[in-house]
């Protein structure tokens, strides 16, 4: 007397409420860790939080449950973060992210509450897709990577064929501008040649004709190996214009050797009766 009974408070104890499982991750509860996402997909999340007792007043007196209380608090903070965020989010990337702010969330609501409780740690034991659709969703997981896949290797082949592509257009591009600058200069110089020779044609049309003649027939003639010349008998004398330029080119090996007649050129002179009559009228003319 006065006092009826005591009790002592570890504020030391570090205490675990388990959600969506109970002493083993495979000992599941259902009800507990099904969550719904922001893009409507279920998943199965099991967690673990660690609390300390800060003020034993609040925790013996206020909450008549604190452990109760402390799972669902939490539970609800969680699935409340799950359900503002994608899938993929939740499963790969956000596991850390998820964890810190649903910690945030149960504390908040924890002091709100006045249950004299501190969150220690909250801990992320095992994130998956329900078991019922595991296999279809791991099908899509790996149709999600083969994508990635196929994407980089699509931006690899593109690194690859669009600089070789566009280095081929520019060189296209520099030799069509070349071969315009190129045309456009001969144009040009074509069409001063010409007003030079119509003002030369002008001063001296006669001479101006036979230059021109002249100047045609040299480049025809340059380009030509075989000659055929009319004689006034309407025989064609054959000059073997490429012969001649052989046995020129040839190098010197000695003279008799280098000035003799082709062989082959000979007999085709000598066998040819239109070159044998050229040369009787050709005697007849010369004669008095």
């Amino acid at each position: 007397w006065p006092i009826e009974s005591r009790e002592v408070v570890n504020i030391d104890q570090v205490r675990t409420v388990e959600i969506g499982y109970r002493s083993n991750v495979k000992n599941e509860m259902l009800r507990e860790s099904l969550m719904l996402t922001d893009d409507e997909n279920i998943v199965d999340l099991q967690f673990a939080v660690q609390y300390l007792i800060k003020d034993p007043k609040d925790f013996l007196f206020v909450d008549r449950a604190p452990e109760e209380t402390v799972r669902q608090v939490a539970e609800s903070a969680m699935r409340e973060i799950v359900g503002r965020n994608k899938m993929d989010f939740v499963l790969y990337e956000g596991r850390a992210e998820i964890a810190t702010r649903a910690r945030s969330l149960t504390q908040l609501i924890l002091d709100r509450y006045r249950t004299g409780i501190t969150i220690s740690q909250l801990t992320l034991q095992n994130i998956q897709p329900p078991e019922q659709v595991q296999s279809a969703f791991d099908d899509a997981v790996k149709a999600g990577q083969d994508r990635e896949r196929l994407k980089n290797e699509a931006e690899a082949y593109a690194n690859d064929v669009v600089p070789r592509a566009r280095g081929f257009a520019s060189r296209l591009k520099e030799e069509a501008e070349g071969y315009q600058q190129s045309v456009i200069a001969n144009a040009e110089g074509e069409a001063n040649r010409f007003s030079q020779i119509v003002t030369q044609y002008a001063k001296a049309p006669q001479v101006t004709r036979e230059r021109i003649y002249l100047d045609t027939m040299q480049s025809v003639m340059n380009n030509t190996t075989k000659v055929i010349v009319d004689q006034k008998g309407n025989s064609l004398l054959y000059l073997p214009l490429d012969k001649l330029q052989q046995i020129v080119s040839q190098p010197y090996a000695g003279a008799p050797e280098s000035l003799s007649p082709s062989p082959a050129v000979a007999p085709a002179a000598a066998s040819d009766p239109r070159s044998r009559d050229a040369f009787r009228s050709r005697d007849r003319e010369d004669r008095p």
